[in-house]
Parts: C-alpha cells; sequence; structure tokens
C-alpha cells in the first residue's frame, strides 16, 4: 500500500459512526507501549489514537471496552509538559494497520492502561466529553443511541459554515443547510453552502483531504437527483474538471434535497453539459452507444453510483463458457440467457426455489438473496478496496475458501447455489482499468483455502491469457450481436417493466420485500434502535434499481454490415474532426402559389417537383428546365395533399371539397374523382396499390387494389376498395405508412398518435403524442421507428413500433411544421421558417438554415438526399441541394 500520511479514515470507525475532533497527544510508554506522538480521535463509539510514526499501529478503543477514565495522575502531569492528559483503563482494545500493511484487525483482549499527554487541549473538557460518550456506551441501544444523537446535534449545531473559506466575501448565500457527503461505506455531515457562484461542503471533523470542498458553479457538468437508503433525500454533482470531479450528498428530507437542486439549476453561472439523454435509447438502438455505455447511462438513470455501494451499478453476466480454451463470441452457446434472472437459469434449483415460494406467507420471495450487495461488490473488488472489505466485515476478510478465488468457480456457484444469485459489475467489462480488481497487487495475506493454495490472484477461465485479455474478451462479448440482440430483455428484468407487479412473478423475478422502493418509509420511524436495523437490513439485502421504464423496451436495430459501412461513412462525413461536411445550399427558388403550400412531391428522381396549395391549383415544375410545366385547378377549395403513382405522371391528390381527385398531367385529364369523406380530405398516403386518406370528420380510411399499373384507369369505387374505416375522436392531420405497407399511423389534432397494422386494419398502439395537433410524421425505412412532430409543444419525438416506447424526445426552439426523413437525415421545417437538418442516428444537429421568413408548411427529399424543396405559408418554393464545405 502506499505510505500516506493521513491513514485514519471514516472507514476504521463502525458504520454510521461520528467522528467529532482530535487532539495532539504523547502516548506514555508501558510494559507494552512505547512512548509515541500522534492524534488521539474523539468519536461517538471509540476513541483513535493514531501515531505519527506510520510504522506503528492504529490503536482503537470502544467507549463500552472503558472501565476507567480519569486525569493523569498528579506524578505524571508533574513530570510531562502540556496541559496535563487522560488515562484511560479498558479491558480490550484493537490494532490497525501495523507497518502500514492492510492487514485484518488485530483484537487484543487483554486489559491495557492508555496514558495520553494533551499538548494543546484542555483536559477538564476532554475528560468530560469522552465521559459522556462512555455513559451513553453503557445504556441499552435505544437509549444509547438517543444519547448520542442528542449528543451529535448538540456539537454540530453549535457550528456554522466558515466564512474565511469562501472564494469571495461578497459571494451571496442562496442556501446553508447541513447534509452529510456519502462515499462508499462512509456517510460524513457536514455544513452545505450555496452561493451565487459556488457549492461548498464543510465536514464538521477534519478528515476529509480538504477542510472545505470547493466546486464552482461553472464548473458543474450536471446534477443528478438519487435515492439513498431507499429514499429520495440523495444530489450528485458531477464536474467537468478541478479537485473534486463528483459530490455525492445526502440532505435529511426529500424537500431539502429539491430545494438544494432547484437553488444550484436556478443559478445563473451553472451551465449543464448536453447529455442528450432525452435521445440516448435512440442512440443506443442506431449503434451510436455501446451496450457498455448504454447500462452504464441506465444505472446512472436508476440512482446506481460508484459513490454508494448498496447502489453500486448492475452489469449482467453474458458469458456462461468458462471451461473452453477458446471463446467463441459468435457461438450461441457461449452465451447465457438474458430472457431470464440467474436465479432462473437452472430450472431444478428455479423448481425447489417455487416450492418454497408457493408455500409462503405474505409478502413471499422466491429469492433470498439480492443480484447486488455491498457485500457482493466487495467480495469482487476486495484486491483493490481491502479496506472496504476489512470496514464491512468488522476488521475481517472472508474465509479463504469463500473468496473471490476463481471466475469459472463463481459462475458455477451462480448457477447452481440455492442462495446465490448475484450478478455483475461494470469492472469486468471496463477495458480502460485492465482487469486490476482480478491481482493480489498489494500482497495483501488473504490466508490458505480448504487445500493448502494460497489466496492470491483470480483464477481466469482458460480462454484468458491475463486479466486484462479477460476483460477484453468479456467486453467484445458484451459488445456481440447476440447480446445486443437480447439485452432488451434482462433491461426489462433489472431496470423496466418486469421488475415489480405481475410482471416480475411470472418472470420468477421476486426478491425479498425490504429490496424495493417504497417497501418502507424510513423518515416515518422515529426509533432510532428501528431505523438503524432496518438501514442495516436494506444494505444486507441489496437495492432494487429504480424503476426506469414502465413497458418493454425495445430491441436494439441490428444493421447489415453494408447498413454500418454507409453510417459509418456518413459520420465520418458529418464529424467536426473530417476535412469536408456535407451542407444544404439553396440552389433555385419560385413563386410556386399564391398562398400557402400544402404539400411537395418529388418526381423523376429529383428533377421535377409537384405541389398542391390553398389555390386549389395542382402544379409542376421542373428542375432541370427552372421552369413551370403543368398547372392545373382542381378545386374552388384548397387543395390538402398530393401523391404521386408509378410513371410520375398521375397524381392523387386530397381536397377539402371532401374528394380525392386523380389527375394525369401528361393526357392533361382528370381520371378520377371520388368523394372520400362528409369532410375536408386532410392528407394522404400511399404504398403499392393501398390509398389512405386522414380527413376533418375523424376517420381514416383505406382504399385497396387501386389500378395503379400504366393501363386504362378504373374508377374508384367505395363498394369495392373501401376496407376500412378507422374512427377516431379529433380531426386527422397526417399519416405515415411503412415502406414496407404493414403499419399505418395517424396523427390528430388533439395530440393522439395511432399505429395500425394496416393488412388486417387493426389497432396496434396507442401513443401519447403531442401536447396539441400532431403536425408530421414520418416511419423509418425498416418499420422500427416512427417520428413525430408538435407545433404546439415544438417536440420531436421517436417511438419504438414493436413496443411503443418513447425513445427520443426532443424539444426545439421553434414550432415545428414538416419533416422529411431519409437515409438517417432528419429534415426538418418550422414555424420560424428554419430548416434544420440531422443526423438521425445520432440526434445531432447537423445544419441549420434561416430558409424563409414565414413558416415554412411542407418538405419533400429524394430518396438519395439529393435535392430538398422547402414551401411555405407565402406560397414560396426553395430547392436545396447537398454540397461539401
Amino acid at each position: 500500500m502506499d505510505n500516506n500520511k493521513q491513514r485514519f479514515s471514516l472507514l476504521l470507525l463502525e458504520p454510521g459512526e461520528i467522528y467529532f475532533e482530535d487532539y495532539s497527544v504523547i502516548l506514555l510508554p508501558s510494559k507494552t507501549l512505547k512512548r509515541q506522538d500522534g492524534r488521539l480521535k474523539l468519536c461517538s463509539k471509540s476513541i483513535v489514537f493514531d501515531p505519527k510514526d506510520i510504522s506503528k499501529p492504529i490503536i482503537k478503543i470502544a467507549h463500552k471496552d472503558c472501565v476507567h477514565i480519569e486525569e493523569l495522575p498528579q506524578n505524571l502531569k508533574e513530570k510531562e509538559e502540556g496541559n496535563g492528559g487522560i488515562s484511560i483503563d479498558c479491558k480490550q482494545y484493537i490494532t490497525m494497520l501495523e507497518g502500514n500493511i492492510v492487514a485484518p484487525f488485530v483484537f487484543n483482549h487483554n486489559a491495557e492502561k492508555f496514558q495520553f499527554v494533551l499538548n494543546y487541549a484542555n483536559v477538564d473538557n476532554c475528560v468530560a466529553q469522552i465521559s459522556q460518550l462512555h455513559r451513553a456506551s453503557t445504556l441499552p441501544l435505544v437509549e444509547q443511541n438517543t444519547m448520542l444523537a442528542a449528543i451529535t446535534f448538540s456539537r454540530q449545531s453549535r457550528t456554522g459554515f466558515d466564512s474565511l473559506w469562501l472564494e469571495d466575501l461578497y459571494e451571496t448565500r442562496v442556501i446553508e443547510t447541513q447534509g452529510s457527503k456519502i462515499s462508499p461505506l462512509v456517510i460524513n455531515p457536514g455544513h452545505i453552502l450555496l452561493t451565487d457562484t459556488a457549492l461548498y461542503y464543510q465536514p464538521f471533523n477534519n478528515v476529509e483531504s480538504q477542510p472545505v470542498l470547493k466546486i464552482r458553479l461553472a464548473d458543474i457538468g450536471s446534477v443528478v437527483k438519487r435515492r439513498f437508503l431507499l429514499q429520495s433525500v440523495g444530489l450528485e454533482v458531477h464536474c467537468r474538471d478541478g479537485s473534486v470531479p463528483h459530490l455525492f450528498l445526502s440532505l435529511k428530507t426529500a424537500k431539502e434535497r429539491d430545494d438544494l437542486f432547484d437553488g444550484i439549476m436556478s443559478q445563473s453561472n451553472v451551465k449543464l453539459d448536453d447529455l442528450q439523454q432525452e435521445a440516448v435509447t435512440l442512440q443506443w438502438q442506431h449503434g451510436v452507444l455501446t451496450n457498455f455505455e448504454y447500462l452504464t447511462y441506465l444505472n446512472s438513470l436508476a440512482d446506481r453510483t460508484f459513490n454508494d455501494l448498496t447502489q453500486y451499478p448492475v452489469f449482467p453476466w453474458v458469458v456462461s463458457d468458462y471451461s473452453s480454451k477458446t471463446l467463441q463470441i459468435d457461438a450461441f452457446k457461449t452465451y447465457r440467457n438474458l430472457q431470464k434472472p440467474v436465479g432462473a437459469l437452472n430450472t431444478d434449483r428455479l423448481d425447489k426455489l417455487k416450492e418454497r415460494y408457493n408455500e409462503m406467507p405474505e409478502p413471499k420471495f422466491l429469492y433470498g438473496s439480492h443480484y447486488s450487495t455491498p457485500g457482493f461488490v466487495l467480495f469482487y473488488l476486495v484486491r483493490k478496496y481491502p479496506h472496504y472489505m476489512l470496514c464491512l466485515q468488522n476488521g475481517r476478510f472472508d474465509h479463504p475458501d469463500r473468496m473471490f478465488n476463481s471466475i469459472p468457480d463463481v459462475w458455477r456457484n451462480v448457477l447452481c447455489n440455492s442462495s446465490d444469485f448475484k450478478e455483475l459489475i461494470p469492472e469486468f467489462y471496463d477495458t480502460s482499468a485492465e482487469g486490476d480488481f482480478l491481482t493480489n497487487r498489494y500482497g495483501i495475506n488473504f490466508g490458505h483455502r480448504h487445500d493448502g493454495s494460497k489466496v492470491n490472484h483470480v483464477i481466469l477461465p482458460p480462454w484468458a491469457s491475463c486479466p486484462s485479455d479477460f476483460v477484453k474478451k468479456l467486453r467484445e462479448a458484451l459488445e456481440s450481436s447476440y447480446v445486443s440482440q437480447n439485452l432488451h430483455s434482462w433491461i426489462d428484468l433489472i431496470f423496466g417493466f418486469k421488475q415489480t407487479g405481475e410482471a416480475a412473478v411470472k418472470a420468477n423475478n421476486v426478491f425479498y420485500h425490504l429490496c424495493y422502493e417504497g417497501s418502507i418509509d424510513l423518515a416515518s420511524i422515529t426509533d432510532p434502535a428501528q431505523r438503524h436495523a432496518l438501514e442495516i437490513q436494506i444494505m444486507e439485502f441489496g437495492q432494487i434499481p429504480k424503476q426506469v421504464f414502465k413497458h418493454p423496451h425495445p430491441k436494439r436495430i441490428i444493421h447489415s454490415p453494408m447498413q454500418h459501412l454507409l453510417l459509418d461513412r456518413a459520420a465520418s462525413e458529418t464529424s467536426g474532426d473530417s476535412e469536408s461536411v456535407t451542407i444544404l445550399e439553396k440552389t433555385a427558388s419560385f413563386q410556386g402559389h399564391r398562398d400557402f403550400v400544402r404539400s411537395l412531391r418529388l418526381i423523376h428522381n429529383g428533377e421535377a417537383v409537384a405541389s398542391v396549395g390553398n389555390d386549389g391549383l395542382l402544379k409542376v415544375h421542373s428542375l432541370v428546365e427552372d421552369r413551370l410545366t403543368h398547372s392545373v385547378g382542381l378545386s374552388a377549395t384548397p387543395l390538402s395533399s398530393v401523391v404521386s403513382l408509378p410513371g410520375d405522371h398521375r397524381f392523387i391528390v386530397g381536397s377539402f371539397d371532401d374528394s380525392v381527385v386523380v389527375y394525369d398531367v401528361q393526357f392533361g385529364r382528370v381520371l378520377d374523382k371520388l368523394v372520400a369523406h362528409e369532410d375536408a380530405v386532410s392528407c394522404l398516403a400511399f404504398c403499392g396499390n393501398i390509398l389512405v386518406t386522414g380527413s376533418w370528420d375523424c376517420s381514416v380510411r383505406v382504399w385497396k387494389k387501386l389500378p395503379i399499373d400504366e393501363g386504362e384507369w378504373t374508377k374508384i369505387r367505395s363498394a369495392t376498395a373501401l376496407a376500412a374505416e378507422l374512427d377516431h375522436d379529433a380531426q386527422i392531420t397526417c399519416l405515415a405508412v411503412s415502406c414496407n405497407g404493414e403499419i399505418l399511423v395517424s396523427g390528430c389534432e388533439d395530440g393522439g398518435i395511432f399505429v395500425w397494422n394496416l393488412e388486417h386494419c387493426s389497432l396496434h398502439l396507442r401513443l401519447p403524442g403531442h401536447e396539441g395537433a400532431v403536425a408530421a410524421m414520418a416511419v423509418t425505412e425498416d418499420a422500427c421507428q416512427l417520428v413525430s412532430c408538435g407545433a404546439t409543444d415544438r417536440t420531436l419525438k421517436v417511438f419504438d413500433l414493436a413496443t411503443g416506447m418513447l425513445v427520443c424526445n426532443k424539444e426545439l426552439n421553434q414550432g415545428l411544421r414538416s419533416i422529411a426523413l431519409v437515409d438517417q437525415r432528419l429534415v426538418i421545417g418550422g414555424a420560424s421558417g428554419i430548416i434544420q437538418v440531422w443526423d438521425f442516428r445520432k440526434v445531432s444537429m447537423l445544419q441549420e438554415i434561416q430558409a424563409h421568413t414565414v413558416p415554412i408548411s411542407a418538405l419533400a427529399v429524394t430518396e438519395d438526399c439529393s435535392v430538398v424543396v422547402s414551401g411555405c405559408e407565402d406560397g414560396s418554393i426553395i430547392v436545396w441541394r447537398p454540397t461539401q464545405k
């Protein structure tokens, strides 16, 4: 271990014990002790002597083990320099860190007299304080905790934040309160001060490396509300740089936590990082984020943090083969079934557990232990953080045979043992640390196993040559195609809808009731002893992560190798580090209609554009010759939408006069006119030989078997062509049909979105939609996702069409009117006349153009993104083409 001068830490105390203050002392010699300089630490349940010579052991004397406490005898007071001293007779004591080596604590069961000379402190005060704490230790547990709480409150309330530590004496104080800094196994109370320029934490003691932790508000990257001991009282602050990378605070109540959070967020100096949290799931689905990155994000979202061992991040076992000489990443047999919790992987064990479950009174549980507890985390990390294990287990390491000795053995135990259901921790997949938790790098003596072998480094599976190779291969397995296609099932169990309720019962995913949030309200328990006992139980049983998803989690979208190549190429084109970036430039503009362009359609591979508007005209403009080639009045009322039939010379047009018109521009004639609805036809969608019409009469009609071939047009008859009428509660504003013709989506004036199975014309999903009318929608080419936008709520939303989950919800700076999605490029037209081009895969904006001075009402994009056309409410149309810059 490193020879740190400050060896004392709160990890040497009992869980929950408070360290008050210390004194400069001299330990006088005795038959077993030599004269030593050091510090005497006064704590709520013990006295700790920390010698200046770091080769000497730290001595800890529990107050309950003290027999007699008094001032030094007169002869010693006269002999020694200083302010006098204190004499403590005890029946036993503990020594720690002898030779500055991390090792199990030594429990000395012999009586001993410790005599300390106080260099500066007042002897009377010191004796009185130690005697008071000693009296508390002799009381029954409930009374003892009550007295200690009163002593602690009295001492802490007499202090305030030391203003000398302010960066600027003229800082404005915003909030000053008390709370605790949380680190693994340690709760250290202190003052919390928020000013208009910084956040301060000043502990009541001097155990921290800095007397005051200061975070400048300008350095704060994120502020996250957390749970602590299943209560919503935690706040974690992450910094971009500085001496304090993060600070995890626990407040007394949820209100105090929320007040501090709101106070921080209201300061003008706070500029949080744009974490794109509203789009993380979408980015993971598209492969922008790795499985490791996404699981790290979900753990944080579910209140799992590296600062709290009771809520340490949890990762899955994904590999089940720990005996082969070679790990076959592409083989199905290599992997664990991610659809089942660990406890259900072995059917024989599960059957026995279910028998016990069925005979058990309420509240029932299937598994008596959890998949993540402080003990399990330190089981894996004992070689890296041995002092944590000594703290958790009262100064002892686990029995050598029960330690983390062999990865194959641990997997075998997890698979077969009736009380072992633990998952893994991030370190198993973190290649940056190279598996350092698997080696006994400090050379600690953990003892010998029953076969005489010494506990040293962790035994790896045959397919791993070293710890870094083991972690590297596990990471490859985590990012494999099999895991990518099945990880959503494990997410459902740990973070999702199978976490609780009937879904958890059906999935064999039921744990002890104290593991669940809301199972008990610690804040309502006034008995300190009962509260402490419940806190210990919560720590021992483990905690279920905060539930993040209420519905099934969507699958990851697995692209073909060619798609990956195209996406990677697109990413390189749009990255800030590349030499060129693809942007849109205006190449032409013309006045398309007298006012309000309602719909646009690019035809002839982008050589021409068809448009309809409020003037009742259908127009075709050649973009090659830059001239109007066709203009025909089809209605005395506005035309709402236009789609083209094969050949690009016949158009189906929706009209506000309740009809649908089929027009052939090549021969200049109306082929058909059908009264399609009882009110205005507001939108159209076309795919294959299916036409879908939406109307202000709150219905969507599906017309099948259209005569789309190049032969003679046969008029559409309602009796034969109308396949279904889909009723809604509000006017239909937009429609979208998937490329494969299987999915129809309808958007309404009231913000509702409905997903239909087009083959059976049955409702598949009802989505939450928008606040206000749905302005426009698009279905991705693979029919996996729906993109929608709202004019009123200014939000861009992406839904997974298999599960209905909202995977992206981004609020933009303008009301949205129209969208076009082609080849992972999303083009958005807004109420401010601005066009935005987004990388749909990364959910990042590539370009923003002030295209028009009035709202953009229509967009059209060719399949290869070579032409973009925008139309707006003043009737103008602009042509845009991509260029390299």
